[in-house]
């Protein structure tokens, strides 16, 4: 591969903007404090207490709360002690959800959206105890990656992982181990990628083993070849390449164009117990969705998100993404103004859809997560709360084109021609070839 060197051209963001852009935010939760000194949204009917502990993963997609905490928007909406605590691994996540913040873990978090059904559900949890959980809010669509080891740079793999079969067999076939590494097990990443290997023909249990690695680990252990491809969002896969390490395959919009991906998740125990205080870090969350989605908005993104207190990476790892631009790593394959950037409010990107709430569960159902007569419509029932997000929109006095109209968004169809039509998902699971459950 062609040796990278960082430029500071190569951000189109200079010292002078990066300066400008850190002013402005505190200038910005200056005047929230000015205007808002009681903290309060409603002064004869504010939140129940003052703040709640949420936790969130080094990913560029828990921006909206890097933003609610920096520019003062929890404090806005009458939550101004919110802590927003960094996760080690969405396992610890997961751990300090079930203890809560009374037994010293979060009562919240930006999270991976098949997790609060897994935890919910007590598959994922010590004892398969179940701790309930609420999915409040989709956190962003699109905008993940798959990325793969320099060693395949030749085969300069796409969408089609075909060719990338070939070549683990033969590395398999000289006593070397192949490896895939994802972020949690059935959650959004490992289903990333167990889509992409399992289109091309490889088997994601079979032909290539399937690891757990937290995002801040994988480029690290690219980098010592623990694997040979992983899932992740940014600025993982951008450090990689930044580093000489791997390229880009895919861009996770190219297997499904708008897809969801994270969720604002709380504990069903904080929400039943703190409706208002609940309500209130949502019409925050929404706010910071609404202002990090604005082109103009993108380089001031970019510099919240690289602080050391938030993702504590280089600017130049996570702007270009952020504001569109694709560069794969891969000689002359650079996208302008892609068209699966990272959306967090257009398309109705915060809105929780119970279709594909309905879809994560069945590609868990398909790899084994579930029981094949799973009951999910009840699971979806209970866990997903859309009805708090139209609350929340229409107290913000969100534009009602902003607001679908529907708790589905209908069929959705796959870059390989499959289709998942929320109506009938045992059709969709019958399609494909690879699986691990009998339709």
């Amino acid at each position: 591969m062609t040796k990278r060197t960082r430029r500071p051209s190569d951000t189109g963001l200079s010292r002078r903007q990066l300066l400008k852009a850190a002013g402005s935010t505190a200038a910005l939760l200056a005047a929230v404090k000015l205007n808002f000194p009681a903290g309060a949204f409603a002064q004869d009917a504010g939140p129940e207490v003052k703040g709640a502990k949420l936790g969130f993963i080094a990913l560029s997609d828990a921006g909206p709360l890097f933003v609610a905490k920096d520019k003062g928007l929890f404090a806005k909406y009458g939550m101004p002690d919110t802590d927003v605590q960094k996760q080690a691994s969405w396992g610890t996540t997961r751990d300090n959800l079930v203890l809560g913040s009374e037994g010293n873990g979060i009562d919240g978090a930006h999270i991976l959206t098949p997790m609060p059904y897994l935890i919910s559900a007590g598959k994922v949890t010590q004892n398969n105890q179940p701790t309930p959980m609420y999915i409040l809010a989709r956190l962003n669509l699109d905008s993940q990656c798959i990325s793969v080891a320099s060693e395949y740079a030749d085969l300069k793999l796409g969408v089609d992982a075909t060719p990338f079969k070939a070549a683990l067999e033969k590395k398999k076939a000289s006593g070397k181990a192949v490896k895939a590494a994802m972020t949690f097990p059935g959650g959004t990443h490992d289903l990333w990628i167990r889509y992409w290997l399992a289109a091309g023909g490889i088997d994601p249990d079979k032909d290539i083993e399937t690891i757990v690695v937290p995002p801040a680990q994988m480029v690290a252990n690219m980098k010592v070849g623990t694997m040979d491809c992983f899932c992740v969002g940014e600025p993982w896969n951008l450090q990689l390449i930044h580093q000489n390490i791997g390229y880009t395959a895919i861009t996770t919009g190219e297997l499904w164009n708008k897809h969801p991906e994270k969720s604002f998740g709380m504990r069903a125990a904080f929400v039943d117990k703190y409706p208002k205080a609940a309500k209130a870090l949502l019409m925050a969350v929404m706010e910071a969705q609404q202002w990090s989605d604005k082109a103009e908005n993108k380089a001031e993104l970019a510099a919240i998100m690289g602080k050391r207190q938030w993702m504590n990476c280089p600017v130049e790892d996570v702007l270009d993404r952020t504001a569109g631009k694709f560069d794969y790593g891969l000689p002359g394959k650079v996208v302008e103004n892609s068209p699966h950037i990272m959306k967090y409010w257009r398309d109705f990107a915060s809105y929780p859809f119970q279709s594909h709430d309905l879809w994560f569960l069945t590609e868990d159902i398909r790899w084994g997560k579930y029981e094949a007569n799973f009951d999910t419509k009840a699971l979806i029932a209970k866990v997903n709360r859309e009805d708090m997000w139209r609350d929340a929109a229409k107290t913000l006095g969100i534009a009602s084109a902003e607001i679908p109209t529907s708790t589905s968004r209908g069929k959705e169809t796959f870059f390989d021609g499959k289709v998942f039509d929320p109506e009938n998902p045992a059709a969709y699971l019958k399609s494909l070839a690879i699986k691990r459950v009998e339709v």
